[in-house]
């Protein structure tokens, strides 16, 4: 029986991801990288502390993974704060009171900041339906290592076979996966080239995982 949704954020609760790629683009820009986009494609889903030690390794920076990183979220934080058109994916408001109206534990699995998970939370008020937010930036390994998963079914307090997952990216899918987890992989129009072999299920639209629907995927024990 289906009792807890653990939720990715970027590209799965909120359209972030031109915001995040703008940011990337100026912190690339300020320290003299030219970085392919199936290099940054194979970034998503990753913290982004992860991310700049891959980029001082490839291209053999003297920064520290830390200065890049923080230098990300500055940009990421100028953009937030100005762009308006930032917005939730269109159908996840409704699904996440759907499940939360329904009784399910909703856990945020994400490989953001908490700094940026509470930004958005805020801003669309949306903590009242979480029984509780996780932040890869805090854990010891990136997805798609399957640790923000295996605590998100902590937190959320029930059995792996009790969660799904709703993921975006190829590193989220198959930190799912690694979890045991069955996941849900959301074909984001704004997440390019993911792979979602490993995913249980795709879907392009929250409809499709209305909680009438996906329950029956979830026989009782």
């Amino acid at each position: 029986m289906l009792k807890a949704v653990l939720f990715d954020m970027d590209g799965v609760i909120v359209n972030s991801e031109p915001l995040h790629r703008k940011a990337y683009q100026k912190m690339f820009l300020e320290f003299g990288m030219e970085v392919s986009d199936s290099m940054y494609e194979s970034f998503t889903g990753k913290a982004t502390l992860s991310i700049c030690q891959t980029l001082c390794n490839t291209f053999s920076l003297s920064f520290t993974p830390e200065t890049l990183m923080a230098a990300k979220r500055r940009h990421f934080k100028t953009l937030f704060e100005n762009d308006l058109a930032l917005e939730l994916i269109d159908g996840v408001f409704q699904c996440i009171q759907d499940y939360y109206e329904q009784g399910l534990n909703l856990v945020l699995a994400s490989s953001a900041s908490m700094t940026n998970i509470n930004r958005v939370f805020d801003r669309f008020d949306l903590d009242r339906y979480f029984v509780a937010k996780l932040s890869g930036a805090d854990l010891a390994a990136s997805k798609p290592h399957p640790e923000i998963f295996i605590k998100a079914a902590q937190a959320a307090g029930y059995e792996h076979h009790e969660c799904m997952v709703i993921e975006d990216s190829t590193n989220g899918i198959q930190a799912a996966h690694a979890a045991g987890i069955y996941c849900v992989a959301y074909q984001s129009s704004a997440s390019h080239n993911q792979d979602y072999r490993l995913a249980n299920y795709v879907i392009r639209d929250f409809k499709e995982i209305a909680f009438e629907r996906i329950s029956s995927f979830f026989p009782a024990r």
